[in-house]
């Protein structure tokens, strides 16, 4: 019997004359993420897409959950083909999801007829369909509403396919589509959940982290080149830049009013994040931000931040709050990571009382006095580049 993965497309289908852009760059990300699971053919249609194994010794379990974590199929499904026959379509039902029925105790039989040239409409295909399943299986009842077993057939150009419930995908945009953009990964909750909403959006991204040895450990350091590598499951490859942050850091605490040293550093953050943006080509930042989370969140602590720079600073995470992210979190499976108690170089240093709402004004006199800060900033940037760490997309099952 013939199995085959179909990717079933969402958002993507929407799109004009520019939607086949859209199809080449999801069967090119397809390809990438089963180079490992065997040889497999890959091409789209009706809009949908099909893994087919070219051979008996692909790994379709593996293929499959890992196209599942692609971003742009709404939703992906296993699927046995067969003729176009009716008593095909029936044998195969039959022995591809036997167990199922087996198992179940009412089904239903949905039937889709892409295909206009099969002589049965899809109403006149699920009601004989299900009276020979029924004939097998007599102990089954039908029910349409809420069925332990569903028996799906969607008659196609290229065969009929048969197969269960499909699974749900998840959505959006295929990496790249969009962009590209860094994302300010900080080694907590929110970072990778961000830039698992971002790359949804089609944005392929890179990282920026901010060590401040010895005040961070090497510990942190790897935890955060962890949570790369979890994201990567959606993201594909990118990049890390671990930014030395200490003696930029060490300038702003020992020159500036300490209820402002929180939004200084992250102005100064926002400063080498842009510096390394535009010379990597990404079009935009990416936070793990949520409005008024904490003091460096509120609305004119983020008005100060953003006018460090002048690229587009995304925060797809502002309306949401705490228990919302963290569920996200354990979804994708960055949480357990996240969690771990190492170091962050933005907790240290923090004054007992920062300022909740600081004018521009203020800051901009605060930094005037720090005429070193740039050089440092600057260096610090640079030394992030040339010690880079490619993280390479290796799906997790």
């Amino acid at each position: 019997m013939q199995e085959v993965i179909i990717g079933y497309q969402g958002e993507m289908s929407l799109k004009g004359l520019n939607r086949n852009q859209f199809e080449s760059a999801t069967i090119k990300i397809l390809r990438y993420r089963v180079k490992d699971a065997g040889r497999f053919r890959i091409w789209c249609a009706q809009s949908t897409f099909y893994i087919e194994p070219e051979d008996a010794e692909a790994d379709l379990d593996l293929a499959f959950a890992r196209v599942s974590k692609v971003f742009g199929l709404a939703a992906v499904s296993r699927s046995a083909v067969c003729e176009k026959d009716f008593g095909a379509i029936c044998q195969t039902a039959e022995s591809y999801l036997g167990a199922a029925l087996a198992r179940a105790k009412t089904f239903k039989v949905e039937a889709r007829r892409a295909d206009k040239t099969f002589p049965m409409d899809s109403p006149a295909l699920m009601r004989e369909l299900g009276a020979y399943l029924l004939e097998r299986n007599p102990r089954l009842k039908v029910d349409v509403h809420d069925p332990d077993c569903k028996v799906i057939v969607e008659i196609r150009d290229r065969g009929a396919y048969v197969h269960g419930p499909k699974v749900p995908g998840e959505g959006g945009l295929p990496v790249g589509t969009s962009g590209r953009a860094l994302n300010m990964l900080s080694g907590g909750i929110d970072s990778p959940v961000a830039a698992y909403r971002m790359a949804k959006r089609g944005l392929a991204l890179d990282h920026i982290h901010f060590a401040s040895p010895p005040y961070t450990s090497e510990r942190a350091r790897r935890k955060v080149i962890a949570l790369a590598q979890h994201t990567s499951v959606y993201t594909g490859s990118c990049n890390l830049f671990v930014v030395p942050y200490t003696r930029p850091q060490e300038c702003i605490r020992d020159n500036a009013p300490p209820m402002l040293f929180t939004v200084l550093m992250r102005r100064s953050m926002m400063r080498i994040a842009g510096q390394i943006a535009r010379r990597q080509g990404c079009e935009a930042l990416i936070t793990g931000e949520s409005l008024a989370q904490v003091a460096s969140q509120t609305v004119q602590a983020i008005r100060c931040t953003d006018a460090a720079q002048d690229l587009p600073v995304l925060r797809p995470l502002i309306g949401m709050d705490k228990t919302e992210i963290i569920e996200t979190a354990r979804r994708i499976g960055t949480f357990e990571t996240s969690i771990l108690p190492y170091e962050d170089c933005c907790t240290i240093f923090t004054p007992p009382h920062p300022k909740l709402r600081p004018t521009l004004e203020e800051v901009l006199e605060a930094e005037a006095a720090m005429p070193d800060l740039p050089g440092l900033e600057a260096e610090a940037a640079a030394e992030a580049e040339r010690v880079r760490i490619r993280i390479d997309d290796e799906p997790e099952v």
